[in-house]
């Protein structure tokens, strides 16, 4: 069966969930970004086939998420270090964390995040750039944005979100 692609959908969501649209994409980012780079530790860290961990990895680089770096010259080895892109993607797997502490986490959550900066253990918190308060769905409302549009993926939510107005 062929994958729906999402890339023509205008949805940041959907559009991202694209790249990501199975675990071993996310896992694989969490390892990265924890420092496991290298093919062979991602392969038996993950338990995931050769090819299936192959293909992930080239469609990270080829989307400019990962990027190959060698760091041996002889045997040439590479390992997979993350872009500006890739480490981006940092607070989504976090956001994500918290969410599977909260509700799949049966003896607690098995990875804490310390912040190097205040010497803390802490969550990922979602708040407005403005006011610093927390987003949630009860405070927030999604309105259209310029790069909109009405086609595959969107032609239910495009008009509901431009009914809506700021209050």
């Amino acid at each position: 069966m062929t994958r729906t692609r999402l890339t023509d959908v205008a949805c940041s969501i959907a559009r991202a969930t694209d790249l990501f649209a199975d675990a071993w994409t996310a896992l694989i980012m969490r390892d990265v970004l924890v420092g496991i780079t290298r093919f062979d530790d991602l392969a038996e860290d993950l338990q995931i086939s050769r090819k299936v961990l192959t293909a992930r990895l080239s469609r990270l680089v080829e989307e400019g998420v990962l990027a190959r770096e060698r760091y041996q010259q002889h045997p040439p080895r590479e390992h997979y270090v993350p872009t500006e892109k890739g480490k981006e993607l940092f607070p989504v797997l976090l956001a994500l964390m918290n969410w599977g502490d909260r509700w799949y986490s049966q003896d607690g959550p098995p990875v804490r995040v310390h912040h190097r900066d205040c010497g803390r253990d802490t969550t990922a918190v979602t708040t407005c750039a403005h006011c610093h308060q927390p987003l949630t769905i009860d405070n927030t409302t999604q309105l259209p944005g310029p790069g909109g549009r009405l086609g595959p993926g969107t032609s239910v939510i495009g008009p509901l979100l431009a009914g809506r107005r700021t209050r």
